[in-house]
């Protein structure tokens, strides 16, 4: 008989017998249902170069800048520079009002003049000394021949006197006269002394207004560079970058110079003042070529190398960074100082390198805690790769040839860039398909993420 036919003559038993069999299909389908599983996505191990960088922000910064002050106090009467303006070495940039010192330049030349004529005079009068002196000198002389006369003349007359051939009057005479020339070469000479006593005075006086004559050529010397101080110059070739006064301001000096202008030398060369995190400088190596990019031209690229690393440390909450100084050549004065450079300084390279990506070394299976260590137990894995990572060495997980249970791998780790890591030990070959993440399926069917330190709980199929 046909199916057809049949069907026509026993309706009510095939409609009965089709819900029957609907009804075990369901039963079937709820009794048999599985508990959610995990899905892997894996990818494989391959070759290729890896350049690992370090990546800072800085600041880009003339190679020389010149701040250029004002060293007097004064009142600003003139200014012939601007921002941006180009200046030589030498050029007059701004005029402090020069009267008071011109003033005081006469004053500290009257005060040298007098000192001088002083001296002068006091020389003078040492000449007028000395001729005085030379009269006494010869005074003295005379008193002095005339005293040997006098001596030998009364041997003589006390002689005749003893003989009886001259009276008592002419002896006593003689013995007068002796006295008297004697009392003038003494005199002589005591006028003689104080002639000499006061070219001495007038000598030390000398000596005193030559001092005065230096101090007010000092106080000159101070004068003249006070007024030379009110012309405000530029020390080096560049460019103006910053102009802090203006025309009538009265600008005060008194513990430091008032910074006036800053003048930036040479802005064809210049430099990035990159702050760079401490663990990173360790790797930095001067004279290496790298690379950075501004705001200003974000399509541009811009060649660099690195200058040297600055011992000078900043700390700004415990994390501590230090300035690594980048030269670069500024054709046409494209790139300003003070615009925010990023950095990329290359810090190794390997070539045709064993190389992981960085999310399969992140990856944690969602395992029972003693199934994954049973796992590190049956593979032999160091506590090192999956602890402190001490010696690089770090763990991976790698599908094994049933496609659904997972192998831990320890790898030493090598260089690194944003995206893989160079393996330079561990049981791992090119193609070799490596866990990166997981997916769980639930009881919906809808598929969400996991594997990503989630905690345990998840089925492995």
């Amino acid at each position: 008989m046909e199916i057809p036919g049949f069907i026509r003559k026993h309706k009510k038993l095939t409609g009965g017998l089709v819900v029957l069999a609907c009804v075990v299909i369901l039963t079937g389908m709820l009794v048999g249902r599985k508990p959610a599983g995990a899905t892997y996505l894996t990818v494989p191990v391959r070759r290729g170069n890896i350049t690992a960088t370090v990546q800072a922000t800085g600041t880009i910064n003339p190679l020389t800048t010149a701040p250029v002050g004002s060293y007097v106090s004064g009142n600003v009467k003139y200014i012939f520079a601007d921002f941006n303006t180009h200046v030589q070495a030498g050029q007059v940039l701004a005029q402090i009002d020069p009267a008071p010192f011109q003033a005081a330049v006469e004053t500290a030349q009257g005060n040298l003049a007098a000192a001088q004529a002083n001296v002068s005079t006091l020389k003078a009068s040492m000449g007028a000394m000395d001729e005085v002196v030379k009269t006494d000198q010869a005074n003295a002389a005379k008193a002095k021949a005339n005293l040997d006369y006098t001596v030998v003349n009364a041997r003589r007359t006390e002689d005749l006197y003893k003989q009886g051939i001259i009276s008592q009057d002419q002896n006593d005479l003689t013995k007068s006269t002796l006295a008297q020339n004697q009392a003038a070469l003494a005199a002589a000479n005591a006028t003689t002394n104080q002639d000499l006593a006061k070219i001495k005075q007038v000598e030390a006086q000398i000596d005193q207004a030559k001092g005065q004559v230096e101090a007010a050529a000092g106080s000159l010397r101070q004068a003249q560079t006070n007024l030379d101080y009110t012309t405000i110059i530029s020390p080096i070739d560049g460019v103006v970058t910053s102009r802090s006064i203006v025309v009538g301001q009265v600008v005060a000096s008194s513990l430091q110079a008032q910074t006036a202008f800053q003048v930036a030398q040479n802005l064809e060369r210049m430099q990035v003042y990159a702050q760079v995190d401490e663990s990173d400088t360790g790797n930095i190596k001067v004279g290496t070529p790298c690379t950075f990019q501004v705001d200003a031209f974000p399509n541009d690229i811009f060649q660099a190398q690195v200058n040297s690393i600055r011992l000078d440390p900043t700390t700004v909450q415990n994390v501590v960074t230090y300035d690594v100084i980048l030269d670069f050549q500024n054709p046409n004065e494209k790139l300003l100082p003070g615009e925010t450079a990023y950095v990329t300084i290359p810090t190794g390279h390997a070539k045709d390198a064993l190389m992981i990506p960085n999310a399969a070394l992140i990856f944690t299976p969602s395992l029972p805690p003693a199934s994954v260590h049973e796992l590190y137990a049956h593979y032999k894995i160091p506590s090192a790769a999956y602890t402190n990572h001490l010696g690089g060495w770090q763990l991976v997980w790698k599908l094994a040839p049933n496609k659904t249970d997972l192998i831990p791998v320890a790898v030493k780790a090598g260089i690194t860039d944003l995206n893989n890591t160079q393996v330079l030990e561990g049981d791992l070959r090119q193609g070799d398909m490596i866990v990166s993440s997981q997916t769980s399926m639930g009881a919906s069917g809808a598929a969400g993420p996991a594997g990503r330190g989630r905690g345990p709980g998840l089925v492995v199929r």
